[in-house]
């Protein structure tokens, strides 16, 4: 962990996924219809929703949250090619003794349109535990 976690902290990454990223996917989780295996009139794959929502499990990582729960709402459809950016806010954080319990919320965009909603809520060990 970079830093202690607190109310209000935001962080983002963005990702274009391609080709490869949806059937690498698509092998390891079984999700190979037709949607993420042909390509439509523009040459693009729609992602897997699971795949989109690896974008806050990235961050989550990154901070070192091990997840009790994770919600999503998948709202648009994601394809190959597009860059989308995801904002993972801390809405809270609970200090224990030997960690913090944190409560997130997630937007993920796609020029600005909001194609995925979410939460997830987890624990942050503290330093040395």
């Amino acid at each position: 962990m970079a830093s202690e976690p607190a109310d209000g902290d935001v962080h983002v990454f963005e990702r274009t996924f391609t080709h490869a990223d949806v059937e690498q996917f698509g092998e390891v989780s079984g999700d190979r219809q037709a949607i993420h295996t042909e390509p439509d009139s523009e040459g693009r794959l729609v992602v897997q929703g699971l795949l989109t929502a690896t974008l806050p499990t990235k961050i989550g990582g990154d901070l070192g949250v091990l997840a009790r729960s994770m919600e999503f709402e998948f709202l648009e459809p994601v394809y190959t090619g597009e860059s989308i950016t995801c904002e993972v806010t801390t809405e809270s954080v609970d200090e224990r003794e030997d960690r913090y319990d944190i409560a997130c919320a997630v937007v993920c965009r796609r020029a600005g349109e909001t194609v995925l909603n979410g939460r997830f809520e987890g624990l942050v060990w503290k330093a040395g535990q």
